[in-house]
């Protein structure tokens, strides 16, 4: 898949190069196959780790699909190169947005489950960056298309934010409300969204203005749980949390 790097401080481009994205990790249901979510990591990581912490959880029903980002220049770590699901400078609102990593990003997450049983409800969610994709496809799912115009194929019934941020944030009101569909389809999709308050890497205000942009824009059916003393990673008590809420949205059995 080709992707035109978009430079974070000019806007100019250089050459068509190649995205390859890394391993694909799957953690298989220990029970009956009732829902595939996709668990996005973050910077600097690999979809190893994000599936060796899922198939701890009590969540017999879950399929687990794990992607690698691909490798490449970060303009935060001064073009420093390493996994990320697109480029990011100093998170600001007033900072360019990568839409083409982001398109890019967000097509191959949705390639992953489009293969998926219809009976099965999917869903997205990630840590940080991972987390920003997966509010980035949510407002995808919600407007039928990416940034590009390309229609977006997947049906969402859950998203999942740790400890990250919306990208496009700034546009996403405007963008919403110019379509009844793409109000419904906001409306109707729950997003529950965790952030430690002595987060200092993406500090607790962005998760907040990420919660506050989406409900604006429609999307009502959100949680924002902050937890107090907690820093730029994930505890057991938080991923409780998660499992808590999968569980009664996803409406699945046998859980626990």
């Amino acid at each position: 898949m080709s992707y035109a790097h978009s430079n974070m401080g000019s806007g100019s481009r250089t050459a068509r190069r190649t995205i390859e994205f890394g391993r694909t990790h799957v953690v298989k249901p220990k029970g009956q196959h009732q829902a595939t979510i996709i668990w996005l990591h973050g910077l600097n990581d690999n979809g190893l780790s994000s599936s060796q912490l899922l198939e701890t959880l009590p969540l017999p029903n879950i399929k687990w699909i794990c992607p690698t980002a691909p490798t490449r220049p970060v303009a935060s770590l001064g073009g420093f190169p390493c996994t990320a699901w697109f480029d990011v400078g100093e998170l600001s609102e007033d900072g360019p947005d990568d839409w083409e990593g982001l398109d890019v990003s967000a097509a191959h997450i949705a390639n992953l489950l489009s293969t998926e049983p219809p009976d099965v409800k999917v869903g997205i969610g990630g840590f940080s960056m991972g987390a920003a994709m997966a509010l980035y496809s949510a407002t995808c799912y919600s407007m039928g298309r990416y940034a590009n115009g390309n229609l977006y194929p997947v049906n969402l019934t859950a998203v999942v934010g740790l400890s990250g941020w919306l990208p496009g944030s700034r546009s996403l009101r405007n963008k919403i409300e110019g379509s009844h569909e793409a109000m419904r389809r906001a409306a109707s999709l729950p997003i529950f969204l965790c952030h430690g308050n002595c987060d200092d890497v993406v500090p607790y205000k962005y998760g907040e203005k990420s919660a506050h942009c989406l409900s604006s824009a429609g999307f009502r059916y959100l949680t924002l749980k902050p937890f107090d003393g907690l820093g730029h990673f994930t505890i057991p008590r938080e991923m409780n949390e998660v499992c808590n809420w999968l569980i009664a949205r996803l409406g699945l059995e046998g859980s626990r």
